[in-house]
Parts: structure tokens; sequence; C-alpha cells
């Protein structure tokens, strides 16, 4: 019986920009700690990705004790807010068909997300209070989420990867599938057939695969859109016109995981 490993942890603090990776990360009732509590919004409160803007893959991000740095790639530019000091004001957010209370960070990251991203927008961050629960269809305990699309964890097994590039002419790393929790070990797409695991004493439940989108078609160094892997996933990978690749995650329990712990299979599909 294969064994499996988390092999990487990730976090992307503001939706739609750069990722983290971690060594440990601790499991909250939403997802990751800082994981998509950060959201940009045009003028009238609505969520913008890399969907429609590209260019926010060009924006990095790194996260200390109470503040978070914004450098974008191309150009000297940075930007450092603190975390603790966020405005009390509070909007309506709009993401997918959720409207949720967000509160405002300040008109300095305002205006530097505005300029760096030729777009008018707001950067908002959404407070323990606001309460965005998950799809009722898949949750089993009233699960909330963050500012993810929809589920607090999405699930990436490194082999499905490899499958992958075996069949591309240019390899592509995982930040193209922003995922949460990378495993190694099994078969690809190992992901697909499990019903329950348990890692450091979260137990986690698959529940939905994940239908991806353009986001993967974006260079995340480079901001460049290609037709991969999109083209490729959808020889081999279709469920209803849609191209599925990954697991997105329920979970009880809370408490650190790490890169090396080993991902204990409770039940198979």
């Amino acid at each position: 019986m294969s064994k499996y490993y988390i092999s990487g942890l990730y976090i992307y603090p503001v939706k739609s920009l750069g990722g983290i990776r971690l060594q440990s990360a601790e499991v909250t009732n939403r997802g990751l700690k800082n994981d998509r509590r950060w959201l940009l919004v045009d003028e009238s409160g609505k969520f913008i990705t890399q969907r429609t803007h590209p260019q926010m893959a060009l924006i990095s991000v790194e996260l200390r004790e109470k503040s978070l740095e914004f450098n974008h790639k191309n150009i000297n530019a940075s930007l450092l807010i603190n975390t603790e000091n966020v405005s009390k004001e509070k909007i309506e957010v709009v993401i997918w068909d959720d409207s949720v209370p967000a509160k405002k960070v300040c008109a300095e990251a305002d205006e530097w997300f505005s300029d760096m991203l030729n777009l008018k927008c707001r950067l908002v961050y959404m407070p323990d209070e606001s309460i965005r629960p998950v799809d009722k269809k898949y949750s089993f305990d009233n699960e909330i989420v963050g500012f993810a699309d929809a589920y607090p964890f999405l699930l990436m097994g490194q082999s499905s990867l490899d499958d992958l590039n075996s069949r591309l002419q240019d390899k592509l790393p995982m930040n193209r599938f922003r995922p949460n929790i990378v495993f190694n070990g099994g078969d690809p797409f190992d992901e697909d057939c499990i019903k329950s695991f348990s890692v450091g004493g979260v137990t986690f439940y698959p529940v939905k695969p994940c239908a991806r989108c353009v986001v993967t078609t974006i260079d995340q160094v480079s901001g460049v859109k290609n037709e991969e892997p999109l083209k490729t996933l959808s020889t081999y990978r279709t469920v209803n016109n849609k191209v599925m690749f990954g697991q997105n995650l329920l979970h009880r329990g809370s408490g650190l995981i790490s890169v090396g712990d080993e991902m204990k299979i409770i039940e198979w599909k």
C-alpha cells in the first residue's frame, strides 16, 4: 500500500496575487491561516482575479508577523501594510454568488494597487465575524471559507502534475494550479479516489473535483497567457465540459500540519 506525504503547503493571502510556500501551516476553521483573507475589489465592490486581470500574477506577497509586503516583479515598486491596523469601515463585497461584509484596509493600499494594475480597485479584509458558508450541497457541518473560490482547501497530488507534464512539451510548475496542500506518493489522480484522510489530528474530506479555469494558463512569473495546460487536460480530464484537476477539501479539527507529515488514508471512495 502506498504511503502519502505532504510535500508542499501554500497560502495566498490576497486572492489571485502571489502565493507563499510554508514549511508548516495552521489549520483554522476557514482554511490555512491567512489564506485568502484579503481581496481586491473594483469600484462596485466586485472581486477581481487573474481571470480578467492576468497582470495580478506580477505582484508577489510576503507575510510577516504583523505586516504584508507587496512587490511588483517588473518595476521597482513595493508596499508594506500593517495587518493589525485595518480600517473599521465595512463594505459589502461580491465574490461569485456571495455578498460578504469586509473591512477596507487603507487608502494607501487602494492607491498602490490601482496604480500597479492600472485599474481602480480597493484592498479589503475578511474579519472573523464575517461568515461565508461553503456550498450547502457539499457541506456537512456548516463549514465556512475565506475569499477562496468556494472551499477552504485545494489538494493536488504531485503524481498528477507529473502525469500532465509527461504529455506537455513545456513542463509546468505546481504554482499554475494554486493548491494549498500538495502530496507525494501513489498514482496520478489518487486524490480523486480518497474519501477521507488525516494529518496531524485534522481530518480532511475531498468533496468535489476542482474545475479549472483560465488562470492555469497564466505564467505566474511573467503574467503571460498560453493555451496550456487546459488544451491538453481537456483531452483526458473533462467531466460535463469542465476540466477537473485537484480536489476541494472540507475538514474537521484544527492544528498544525507540516511538510513531511504523513497523510493517513482513512477511507477510499
